[in-house]
């Protein structure tokens, strides 16, 4: 009995250290983005690791109403990054908080039909958005390298050298070596340049000594949502390319647990989604979705138990409400993160591709979606001032790189692709006809 217990609290340890980067870097690039306190950024990394396994625990929890009953591990998703950064920026972090919020309704709300609604975002679509996620993203890695828009020393030669040299670390990492070690490079990255940074004196721990060892979840802990009608359509569109993204996941993991995902299972791990994103709403956490790098696991491993699942999201649950370890995360330099967000968001560019990489690239229908999408992301990114003489209505669209490549993207698609066609008639009917 206690030997079954060990070996299903090490199976679960080991699926927490697989997602643990992933989710911890996620609050950590936001709150320096929107220049949170020590405080405020370890309650943001202790809450969402905290949710990360409520999440867990509800998909995996199958019921009547919501959950997929399959071994699967949800964390924030890289996908809500730059918008939740773009509006912050614009319209601050209670907007952040309140778009979070209606898109996971919405998401339940759709919940049961969306299995419909999955042919308005193919591969084609799908990969533009992301594509055009990460290229926005990417400024935000270039100013933190230099050591943070604003900051006195922004653009230092020690900021720059400790930026690339956190980055040359990762990559040497990811040549070298296998396995569990590879999996966590960016993570051993981040500490490794926080490391050289203390020898330096640019570390701080006076956060870590602060911060309390227990502490309960707060709802609204960054004050009440404010509703922003574009800041909720960006929020929805990165919700519905999650769910995209979920699908997927939940098919792979129907077929190495051998059990067939019907449209009702879909519909309740939507709501379960949805749910998840609800509550990282009210407690000012994150979006949820699926990690695929858990599928991995589960595959190297071969045990496809749920308990196991259940036993990472309890560890998760407990380690969130400890926010010494969270406080730790608050002392990397904004330079160090900078070296490794050139590496994550230049991911976020390749799994976009990567998605584009199953389309038809022999049609002009696929060509022309890809271009203008993204061409409409950049443009509106790089010149934000282009439609600010547009009416409001129409302003909400266009004012977000992100919205208007995605809407842009989904429009085509149904031009191209969708749209009934008139077919031409044969020269010999015509000639029949006249």
């Amino acid at each position: 009995m206690n030997r079954d217990l060990f070996k299903t609290t090490s199976l679960g340890i080991q699926h927490v250290l697989a997602m643990y980067a992933g989710a911890v870097i996620v609050p950590i690039i936001v709150g320096g983005a929107l220049g949170l306190t020590g405080e405020q950024l370890t309650y943001l990394v202790s809450i969402d690791i905290l949710m990360c396994g409520v999440a867990t625990l509800l998909q995996v929890w199958k019921n009547r109403f919501f959950g997929i009953g399959l071994p699967v591990v949800l964390g924030c998703t890289f996908t809500a990054v730059a918008p939740m950064i773009a509006i912050g920026g614009e319209h601050g972090i209670s907007a952040i908080y309140g778009a979070i919020l209606v898109s996971g309704l919405i998401v339940i709300l759709i919940s049961t039909i969306f299995s419909k609604l999955v042919k308005f975002f193919p591969p084609v679509v799908t990969g533009s958005v992301v594509t055009i996620i990460g290229i926005t993203l990417i400024p935000v890695a270039m100013n933190n390298i230099a050591g943070g828009e604003g900051s006195a020393d922004y653009g230092s030669l020690t900021n720059i050298s400790l930026a690339f040299s956190t980055l040359l670390f990762i990559l040497l990492l990811y040549r070298f070596t296998r396995g569990f070690i590879r999996s966590i490079s960016i993570l051993i990255g981040l500490l490794a340049g926080t490391a050289v940074a203390y020898l330096i004196g640019m570390v701080d721990f006076s956060e870590v000594s602060e911060a309390s060892w227990v502490h309960l979840p707060t709802p609204f802990y960054f004050g009440m949502p404010t509703f922003e009608w574009s800041a909720i359509l960006t929020m929805t569109i990165v919700a519905i390319i999650s769910l995209v993204e979920s699908s997927g996941v939940y098919f792979v993991l129907g077929e190495i647990t051998e059990k067939k995902i019907t449209e009702k299972d879909l519909s309740k791990g939507y709501r379960a989604e949805g749910l998840a994103i609800v509550l990282g709403g009210v407690f000012n956490a994150f979006p949820y979705t699926t990690y695929s790098q858990n599928v991995g696991l589960l595959q190297l491993s071969g045990v496809k138990r749920n308990n196991v699942i259940y036993t990472a999201g309890i560890i998760l649950v407990l380690l969130g409400l400890i926010p010494k370890i969270g406080a730790f995360t608050t002392v990397i330099p904004t330079s160090v993160l900078g070296g490794a967000m050139v590496a994550m968001f230049g991911m976020v560019i390749a799994a976009g591709i990567k998605m584009l990489s199953r389309i038809d690239f022999n049609s002009q229908e696929n060509l022309l979606i890809v271009a203008c999408s993204i061409g409409m992301g950049l443009g509106v990114t790089t010149v934000p001032a282009i439609f600010n003489n547009l009416p409001e209505g129409i302003h909400i669209l266009t004012s977000n790189g992100i919205v208007i490549g995605s809407l842009t993207a989904i429009v085509l698609n149904i031009i191209f692709h969708l749209a009934p066609r008139k077919k031409a008639n044969h020269p010999v009917q015509e000639q029949q006809a006249s």
